[in-house]
């Protein structure tokens, strides 16, 4: 099932984001955590995949793994950096017979031991190209795209991101997926912006509940940049343990969902970090499912 369907139905659309582990011991933790997450019946999961052929090799064992162990739509990350066309449609194809039938489109990071940014030899330099050729030969692919409510490193100027955003629906997007915020009233302005630039496909809202003090510091280092309010700041740093980091982390992501459902929000998307315990606190204390 398409993207596009799941949303098109009316009803809000909860999925989970999943990175391939590097480990057999992270492997089995990461499946254990999918399937305890599969009880909360999400409309979709979403895997992640780095650039390289190590990369594209995990990607591909855990969509395999997750299409034989739990039965929900998968979308599959694919990246400019993914390899030439010869080699993206290789991948779309090997997508197409395992039964993905819907992919992120990015333009993604290159390999670490890459000196710059330029694309692979016959590849792709933006997401907008990435997504007019899955159009043209791949068209029975859901394709979806990401946004940035905070902004984006390398389109400093926003009115020139938004132009290539509107590009990327314009090459064949069915949705938009951002780029995790702690401020709704980012995503709020980021879809008044979409509607103004003629954008008019659905928005799906991206929530990483903050688990560690690390883990905050880390998002604030993320390339398209993390906007900590002072607010959450003074919450993390009272709290006096571990826990009690988390407890604020899952209660500030909880309030945030709520205010996203009350204002008619057609998707949440969790970044999960592989793990189960915050998504599904934050699920109960919603009374949604699970």
């Amino acid at each position: 099932m398409h993207i596009s369907e799941i949303l098109g139905a009316g009803k809000t659309c909860f999925s989970f984001e999943f990175f391939p582990p590097k480990t057999e011991k992270a492997a089995a933790a990461l499946l254990e955590s999918i399937e305890d997450l599969a009880r909360l019946d999400p409309s979709y999961v979403s895997v992640t995949c780095g650039a390289g052929g190590t990369a594209r090799r995990l990607t591909n064992d855990l969509l395999v793994d997750i299409r034989r162990k739990v039965d929900i739509p998968v979308v599959a990350h694919l990246t400019c950096f993914g390899g030439s066309r010869e080699e993206i449609s290789s991948i779309l194809g090997n997508y197409s017979e395992i039964g993905i039938e819907n992919v992120l489109a990015l333009r993604g990071d290159p390999p670490q031991e890459a000196q710059d940014l330029r694309p692979p030899e016959d590849g792709f330099a933006y997401a907008r190209e990435l997504v007019a050729f899955i159009r043209e030969n791949f068209p029975g692919m859901g394709v979806g795209v990401a946004g940035y409510p905070e902004g984006h490193f390398l389109t400093p100027n926003r009115l020139k991101e938004m132009e290539h955003l509107k590009e990327k629906v314009d090459a064949g997007a069915d949705y938009i997926c951002t780029q995790l915020f702690f401020d709704n009233h980012d995503f709020y302005d980021f879809c008044d912006r979409c509607r103004h630039m003629g954008i008019d496909v659905p928005v799906i809202a991206g929530i990483m509940p903050v688990t560690s003090k690390r883990g905050l510091y880390r998002m604030a280092e993320l390339s398209a940049g993390s906007r900590i309010p002072a607010k959450l700041l003074r919450a993390v740093d009272r709290a006096s343990t571990p826990e009690g980091v988390e407890n604020v982390g899952i209660h500030w992501a909880t309030a945030q969902v709520m205010d996203l459902l009350d204002n008619g929000v057609p998707g949440i998307h969790f970044f999960t970090l592989n793990k189960s315990d915050a998504t599904r606190r934050i699920y109960q204390s919603l009374g949604v499912s699970g």
